[in-house]
């Protein structure tokens, strides 16, 4: 079971600060860039670390839900990360 299986997750406020380090700005963009969100295989592919993926989910900058797919013949669990208001509101530069 990925590690960022809703059951693993816990919400928490986001941290209030000069802005977003580099990587999580970077990680924001993309989740932003992406309508419905990016798999946990494409942020590890764009270099991402598991660990950042929660880091964002805790800070309530991000979501993750599992999802179930079908890939060659067999029915497989991702899990799936999208930004919230809150994530883009911070790489955009407004209050939420």
């Amino acid at each position: 079971m990925s590690k960022l299986h809703p059951a693993n997750l816990r919400q928490s406020r986001p941290s209030r600060g000069r802005g977003p380090k580099p990587d999580r700005r970077r990680a924001l963009e993309l989740l932003a860039s992406c309508r419905d969100g990016c798999t946990e295989a494409i942020m590890v592919a764009h270099s991402f670390t598991i660990e950042l993926m929660l880091e964002l989910v805790h800070s309530g900058l991000a979501t993750a839900k599992a999802e179930r797919v079908v890939a060659g013949g067999y029915t497989i669990e991702v899990a799936r990360v999208r930004i919230t208001e809150v994530g883009r509101a911070l790489i955009g530069g407004t209050d939420p």
